[in-house]
């Protein structure tokens, strides 16, 4: 295979439905690039057809394709740093497999890379989403511009673009828990964004429900800022301080006054306890993620790989464990 210039990056899990529908799209899109490219495409551990399906695509257009497959389900962001590693291009496009991302737009993306972006983000000019996804990415969008300072207009949309340096960045983070293109972001000398279309899904159903998305937020808050942690540290001094005063005068007031109002200590040992477990679910995110960086387990575990180069993908084949 030639060398390619550009590698498409396309994680899938129970994506059967639309699997053909992205095929036929795909590769006249990326013919008509009329540059050597590659697509690879990263099976997460689905359930349904879709492996077969995509050992279908590389028998019939093994020149251009590779297949990635996973031993279980890790997760698109696991998928496409799978996928990051492997690729050979010069610049690198994610795209969802559900065509909601239309695989025509990709030159819009290298367009904007050929005028000096190292990193191009998709924007997704008319979202065909329900109202409450809309309303929640809004909303988590706002929240975490204010903690991390990372600014992107839509992280939802999976339609982005990399530079081989970017790329080659992520790829040797050892970060288990991570949101790529807010990594990439931190890492861009020239990020840009683009408006770029967005349809409605073509089959099967999304993969990411509120609690995902919500999820999604946390390690993407956790992992770029230490802002909630230090607020909490915050907090807890003031709360301390206020527990002495409120302490204080209650004991006044048992002492000079004769009476005792026991209900400002009730109320503020209420407090307290909403306070610390609140606190302690801050805590416990930021624990949580160095438990499993600290475990040094392999992020992920490959079954198979198929490409041309039949020699290189043997020892993955054999289901040698990938970090």
């Amino acid at each position: 295979m030639t060398h390619p210039r550009l590698s498409v990056v396309i994680p899938v899990y129970n994506e059967e439905a639309g699997l053909a529908a992205l095929f036929a799209r795909l590769y006249l899109a990326l013919d008509a690039l009329r540059i050597p490219y590659e697509v690879i495409f990263v099976n997460d551990g689905s359930r349904d057809r879709s492996v077969a399906l995509l050992k279908d695509q590389f028998a019939a257009r093994p020149d251009v394709t590779r297949v990635v497959l996973f031993n279980a389900n890790y997760g698109q962001h696991l998928a496409i740093i799978a996928g990051f590693e492997r690729a050979r291009g010069e610049r690198i496009v994610t795209l969802d497999a559900d065509l909601q991302n239309p695989p025509e737009e990709i030159g819009k993306l290298l367009a904007a890379m050929d005028a000096g972006a190292d990193y191009v983000g998709g924007v997704r000019a008319v979202r065909e989403d329900s109202w409450w996804r809309r309303t929640a990415s809004r909303l988590m969008n706002r929240v975490r511009e204010r903690i991390t300072h990372i600014r992107m207009t839509d992280q939802g949309c999976m339609l982005r673009a990399y530079s081989r340096e970017i790329v080659a960045a992520i790829a040797s983070s050892s970060e288990i828990s991570t949101f790529i293109p807010a990594l990439a972001y931190t890492y861009a000398h020239k990020p840009v964004e683009v408006d770029v279309a967005h349809e409605e899904r073509a089959a099967g159903e999304s993969k990411y429900s509120l609690y995902k998305l919500i999820r999604l937020n946390f390690d993407l808050v956790t992992g770029f800022s230490l802002v909630p942690l230090q607020l909490f540290s915050i907090f807890g001094m003031l709360v301390s301080v206020g527990s002495v005063l409120v302490y204080l005068i209650v004991i006044v007031e048992r002492l000079v006054i004769g009476g005792w109002r026991e209900g400002w200590a009730t109320l503020w040992d209420r407090d307290l306890l909403a306070f610390f477990l609140i606190g302690l679910g801050v805590v416990g995110e930021y624990v949580g993620r160095i438990y499993q960086q600290v475990r040094a387990r392999p992020r992920y575990t490959i079954q198979a790989v198929l490409e041309r180069d039949t020699a290189a993908a043997a020892p993955e084949a054999r289901g040698s464990l990938v970090q």
